[in-house]
């Protein structure tokens, strides 16, 4: 193999690794479940159907109390207060 040939391969191979390490490092950085990481709000799930398809174990999110919309990965959720039912007056 020439030196150049090997060159090439080194070069290509660094920077392969290096965006699968930063393709990993970036996945950890995302938190888990639905609460907001800008003010942990709770967020609420929206439908997108290429990023649905395309990273299927994530969670398209949107949060309403400050406006931040991005990618969370699948977690824990959080349990919703139950509805008082009405009673019925006799």
């Amino acid at each position: 193999m020439s030196e150049a040939a090997l060159f090439v391969l080194v070069f290509v191979g660094f920077f392969i690794l290096r965006g699968v390490a930063a393709t990993v490092f970036f996945f950890f950085l995302l938190p888990t479940g639905d609460r907001c990481p800008h003010c942990d709000a709770v967020t609420v799930r929206v439908q997108s159907r290429i990023w649905n398809r395309l990273l299927p174990g994530f969670r398209t999110s949107w949060c309403l109390s400050c406006n931040w919309h991005g990618l969370l990965r699948e977690g824990p959720l959080t349990p919703t207060s139950p509805v008082p039912e009405l009673t019925k007056k006799p």
